[in-house]
């Protein structure tokens, strides 16, 4: 009498079929994820941050010195010495290509601040493609906090702008 074998287990072949799924589905979940886009989102979170504090601080500067914000010059170091913050927010630095933040009085290559009378704005340049969506094409995006509109938020214009003045801003969020 022959005694028949019962084999357990799995064949070459049909391990290699199942990594190979894996891997394929692997592919797709980071494809679907897009880390860099992932990086730029968490980015734009800190200079939608950083723009929010220094807005605030601006605010509470203006508020002691009867209306009036610091002036362009040197206003993060006013904000400093005047106790309003402890330390400007450090630079978020940008990966885009040709993105910068500004050219009007720009603080660690990140914050920019822009005054009209009594009125100011502090803005950052937004990078991200969830951000970028929010606007028309052609445009880019800006997280912005203004004295006029007594809010922040994110703001769109058009491609090459560099400065922001308080009276045109047009918040999309």
């Amino acid at each position: 009498m022959i005694k028949k074998q019962n084999k357990k287990g799995f064949t070459l072949v049909e391990l290699l079929i199942v990594i190979a799924i894996l891997g394929t589905l692997a592919v797709v979940v980071l494809l679907a994820l897009d880390p860099i886009q992932q990086l730029a989102r968490t980015r734009d979170a800190g200079r939608k941050s950083g723009v929010t504090q220094l807005g605030h601080a601006v605010t509470a500067y203006a508020t002691t010195h009867n209306g009036t914000p610091p002036a362009e010059l040197n206003w993060s170091t006013t904000l400093v010495t005047g106790g309003e913050i402890q330390v400007a927010p450090s630079a978020i630095a940008y990966s885009v290509t040709g993105s910068a933040a500004c050219t009007s009085n720009p603080v660690n290559g990140t914050w920019c601040y822009d005054i009209s009378g009594i009125n100011f704005v502090v803005y950052a340049r937004l990078e991200s493609k969830s951000s970028l969506s929010l606007c028309t094409a052609g445009q880019v995006a800006f997280t912005a906090f203004s004295s006029l509109n007594a809010r922040g938020g994110t703001v769109c214009a058009a491609a090459g702008t560099t400065t922001l003045a308080p009276a045109t801003l047009t918040f999309v969020d």
